[in-house]
């Protein structure tokens, strides 16, 4: 199973991602964030090639911002997590690979939420509702997507936290799981905003994938 660690503020922890078995680092471009990564990092840091896949968070950025971001950091994938429009998605996906963000609550329509999204996006996240547009480091029913028709690959998202691998192993099992496409870990495996613990990243991967 692919895992995304987002919030990333270090690179010296961005580089030893790989070899945790991590596939895609993820950097929060949103400055509300604790993991606001421009108050870590500058743009040439980010710049420098690795052999992770780095995604950028964007919550209602204007897109000339986020395209500019693209260039100077080289991501490879962008994730709108804010209000963002079909039409809106459709001009950065033009660009650059695009994961829209949908916060998820007990009464929500998936189909409905995503079905406008479908055409002009590449992938999907499924995260928690909370006030704001930051993570709540809280878990959503994963049944909310049961019988969902969602047609697109999906990160998992929303208070995933060590110790969930084995659940996470039986909902793989499921059908409404068969677009599932990574899992997103973010506070769950920190010792501070933006400072993961290594180690339980690595425990959690290692398990997740029966190594």
């Amino acid at each position: 199973m692919r895992v995304k660690v987002c919030g990333m503020t270090q690179m010296d922890q961005v580089e030893k991602l790989e070899e945790l078995g991590a596939t895609f680092a993820g950097f929060i471009f949103y400055p509300k964030s604790p993991r606001y990564v421009l108050r870590y990092l500058n743009t040439s840091q980010l710049k420098k090639e690795n052999n992770i896949n780095k995604v950028g968070v964007f919550v209602n950025a204007g897109a000339d911002e986020v395209l500019q971001m693209v260039d100077e950091c080289r991501l490879h994938m962008v994730q709108l997590h804010g209000d963002e429009t079909p039409k809106y998605c459709e001009r950065i996906a033009d660009y650059v690979s695009v994961v829209k963000a949908f916060r998820l609550s007990d009464n929500d329509s998936i189909e409905w939420m995503v079905k406008p999204y479908m055409e002009v996006c590449d992938m999907f996240l499924f995260d928690t509702m909370g006030v704001g547009y930051g993570g709540t480091g809280k878990k959503f029913d994963w049944q909310l997507l049961k019988g969902q028709n969602i047609g697109k690959p999906f990160f998992l998202s929303g208070g995933i936290e060590p110790g969930d691998d084995t659940a996470l192993k039986e909902f793989e099992k499921q059908p409404e799981a068969n677009g599932l496409f990574a899992i997103d870990i973010n506070s769950r495996f920190e010792s501070s905003p933006g400072v993961k613990d290594l180690k339980q990243v690595k425990q959690f991967i290692t398990r997740l994938n029966g190594q």
